[in-house]
């Protein structure tokens, strides 16, 4: 089904077709209509079924048709991980584009702000202060922003809980719970879960007004049909295997996916020095720049884009050979989709997939939600260090920050102990008990999810 068909008004539908998207997914058809008809809505789906465009879409339309001056969030996601949290932020700009208050249709567009541990809380406590239309939020940064009086929800109208389950698993009912107790009660809430257990129907039952329930059915994906492979190699070879790998291959169109920005960009202008054709995709392009890369990748003026998951959403490209994962997702079901852009309308395809020893996690993830395992390839810079890790070693080193930036280590709810520096995020405790207005002064509260 069409976009058009759901009711969305044009400025959204305008940014639809800028970013490529033209057909609803089954969750979108189903999602949208309901929450622009003001009901409250329980989602079960699975990740990479389009749930952001499901509950984002009609949020900001029913957003945009009101003022926007009031300073507190008026519309709140709640999401397990920074990663997805920043996720949401991304595209959710995407959608409101073109939008502004239809009061001043030449006001200001959206404010959007993703809040998280493992950075300082400075700067989003200063965002916040700016005022804030959209708020997307990891459970435990947003109770110690509550905390410290920093965050107004009185205001919010709209409350998302994406991927309630992953929430529940990872001890944040808590703090969903005192979340969910501090936004009026007269507003429009909906629920995304992977999973309909007895956890997530007494949330339901508790926080819910006579909710309407989608359950979308996971669709088949084409992993039978590509042929896959894993590259164990060290961090420091990736970039020799890559181009050994297009050079040697004789690959025409290739999609390679990288985890940040910045990396795109890297990886392209490495390709391009050894005299491989490439271009980069991602959010920090403008429209112009994503449009050239798109349409010569098309034409074969390039022959392999390097693109982020979230620059991948509108790509729809025919012919596309190989799919190279120079970083493993960290969201298993993102690999399912990023494979997916090959073998498409029956052909087939091939995917790769580079592994290096704190990624060695994510394969394993990746191997229990599609249901098999991977071959393993045989190549010149072949790392055992990678192949055999477990425990610590197989868990992605802590980011680097700079001074006042947290240090982005993992810490379960139920105590201490080194985790993915990725999902999560540790505190640093200097030199004993630091007091809350120092800590928030120094940007190093406890960081939380």
């Amino acid at each position: 089904m069409e976009f058009e068909t759901l009711g969305i008004a044009e400025p959204i539908l305008k940014a639809l077709r800028e970013a490529g998207y033209v057909e609803a997914t089954p969750i979108q058809e189903k999602t949208i209509p309901l929450l622009l008809d003001g009901k409250d809505v329980v989602g079960i789906a699975q990740t990479g079924t389009g749930k952001t465009a499901a509950f984002g879409i009609p949020i900001l339309q029913k957003l945009s048709e009101k003022s926007f001056k009031v300073r507190g969030p008026r519309a709140l996601v709640l999401a397990p991980t920074r990663e997805l949290a920043a996720q949401i932020v991304e595209e959710f700009k995407i959608f409101g584009k073109f939008l502004s208050p239809r009061d001043d249709p030449a006001g200001p567009n959206f404010n959007y702000l993703a809040v998280y541990g493992g950075v300082g809380i400075v700067p989003q406590i200063k965002a916040l202060q700016r005022g804030v239309d959209v708020l997307v939020a990891t459970p435990g940064r947003l109770v110690d922003l509550m905390g410290q009086g920093q965050v107004d929800l009185r205001s919010v109208e709209f409350l998302v809980l994406d991927e309630a389950d992953r929430m529940l698993d990872m001890g944040f009912a808590r703090d969903v719970g005192k979340v969910v107790k501090s936004v009026p009660e007269n507003k429009q809430t909906l629920f995304f879960s992977a999973t309909m257990s007895k956890e997530i129907l007494e949330l339901t039952d508790k926080f819910l007004r006579n909710p309407v329930k989608v359950e979308i059915t996971p669709e088949s994906t084409p992993v039978d049909k590509i042929e896959q492979c894993v590259f164990f190699v060290d961090r420091n070879n990736k970039e020799e295997l890559l181009v050994s790998l297009i050079r040697d291959g004789k690959m025409d169109r290739v999609l390679v996916f990288a985890s940040m920005k910045h990396k795109a960009n890297k990886v392209a202008m490495i390709l391009n020095k050894h005299g491989i054709d490439a271009a980069a995709i991602h959010g920090n392009k403008s429209q112009f720049q994503r449009e050239k890369a798109l349409k010569e990748f098309k034409c074969g003026a390039v022959s392999v884009l390097v693109a982020t998951d979230i620059a991948a959403r509108g790509i729809d490209v025919s012919g596309i050979s190989h799919v190279i994962n120079y970083d493993l997702p960290n969201e298993p079901e993102n690999y399912v989709h990023r494979i997916g852009r090959t073998a498409r309308a029956g052909a087939e395809g091939i995917a790769y997939s580079f592994c290096e020893a704190g990624d060695r996690n994510f394969l394993n993830q990746i191997e229990r939600i599609i249901k098999r395992r991977i071959d393993v390839a045989s190549h010149k810079w072949h790392s055992l260090a990678a192949k055999n890790a477990i425990g610590v070693e197989a868990k992605p080193s802590a980011r680097k920050q700079g001074v006042g930036r947290g240090v982005g280590r993992d810490k379960k709810k139920s105590g201490g102990g080194r985790g993915r520096g990725r999902q999560g995020d540790r505190s640093k405790v200097v030199g004993g008990r630091t007091s809350g207005s120092r800590r928030v002064a120094m940007g190093r509260t406890r960081s939380r999810r």
